[in-house]
């Protein structure tokens, strides 16, 4: 898994053991500590979790409430909720707890299950999105096959979760517990021992970084790309106001279509610049593992892995916000809220009005 061979090199609280410097088999280990970046990531990395459970939470259940009819969109939406909230109860407290206990004390089958568990989550967050990518470029490409979207849309869904589920299973034979006694008792979960070369190790954490950012971010760009250049080229040549009268509605086609432009951009964008250090850190890792040692700061490495995480904030951000039935739910429940109050306010005002013309009325009379 990409996070333990990136944090092996950075010697956190989360690593395997590593040899001192010098690399000799006789050198003394040195175990990683609670070290102060540690205990920054651990905060940071709580904070993020409360955040993001709550933005998460919350637009699960605007989702929920939005009404008697699914549409797919929505669907998209609480699948990619899900997989935020896997990251969200996964994903950071075990690396917030593991940072804490600096070793592994959960035993080998908490081991196995929760390094499947992590990956699982990584892996639906960045399908889910590649699952939302391909069907605006289909919304947008094809815009008469919109009956069939919702099938696709779900075929798409299961397809992505059970390859999230497959490129998993390795983490459950490759990882387990490995306890040293020298120069103390120290057990950690890892892969070493897993692999019998080590170009073996590098060839799956390849493979891994591969699956998990670099298609689904070409997918992405590829996507996003030709929406861009579609609606570019149709408000080029005049036909969006033409296209408005052959859809069923005639006044939210061309906003829908800003709203999905504007999204497309703050999805690559977040994706992006939120785990594209991380992984090109792990990437030089893999390549040449000594020069990163030598040149990247361990805190360096715990700031670029939370910055990860923050993605997992910002997906339902954009996802909820630039989404109609989000504002929508929020908007009706709002009004539902403050309607019958404003109405009962505005009476009170009234009949205090009227009862004091009246009484003014009486006063000229006499």
């Amino acid at each position: 898994m990409f996070h333990q061979a990136a944090e092996e090199a950075s010697g956190n609280a989360s690593c395997e053991e590593q040899p001192s410097a010098g690399g000799g088999g006789g050198d003394a280990l040195l175990l990683p500590t609670f070290s102060t970046a540690a205990k920054a990531r651990v905060v940071i990395t709580f904070t993020l979790c409360a955040v993001s459970a709550v933005c998460n939470l919350a637009v699960l259940w605007a989702a929920s409430h939005g009404g008697r009819r699914k549409s797919h969109v929505r669907i998209l939406i609480v699948n990619l909720t899900a997989a935020d909230l896997l990251v969200t109860f996964i994903v950071m407290p075990v690396d917030a707890a593991w940072n804490i206990t600096v070793q592994w004390q959960a035993g080998d089958v908490a081991c196995r299950a929760l390094m499947f568990l992590k990956l699982v989550a990584m892996y639906s967050c960045a399908f889910v999105t590649v699952v939302i990518s391909l069907d605006r470029h289909s919304a947008i490409l094809n815009p008469l096959g919109i009956s069939e979207a919702k099938r696709r849309s779900q075929i798409m869904l299961s397809v992505a979760w059970t390859m999230s589920v497959l490129l998993s299973l390795p983490q459950i034979f490759i990882f387990h517990n490995v306890t040293i006694t020298v120069p103390e008792r120290f057990t950690q979960c890892t892969t070493r021992g897993s692999f019998v070369q080590h170009w073996q190790e590098t060839v799956y954490n390849l493979f891994t970084f591969v699956c998990l950012f670099l298609l689904p971010l070409v997918i992405m760009i590829f996507c996003y790309a030709r929406i861009l250049v579609e609606i570019s080229s149709r408000m080029g040549r005049g036909r969006l106001s033409r296209e408005v009268h052959l859809r069923r509605s005639h006044n939210n086609i061309p906003k829908a279509r800003m709203r999905t432009l504007k999204m497309s951009i703050v999805i690559v964008t977040s994706f992006i610049v939120c785990w594209t250090p991380y992984y090109l850190l792990g990437l030089w890792y893999w390549l040449f593992p000594e020069d990163m040692e030598e040149t990247v700061s361990h805190s360096l490495t715990h700031m670029l892995f939370i910055f990860g995480l923050f993605n997992a904030c910002l997906d339902p951000i954009t996802y909820g916000l630039f989404t109609i039935h989000f504002h929508h739910v929020w908007e009706n429940k709002t009004k539902t809220s403050i309607t019958p109050t404003l109405l009962i306010t505005c009476h009170i005002f009234e009949e205090k009005r009227i009862g004091k013309n009246e009484s003014n009325r009486i006063q000229l009379v006499r």
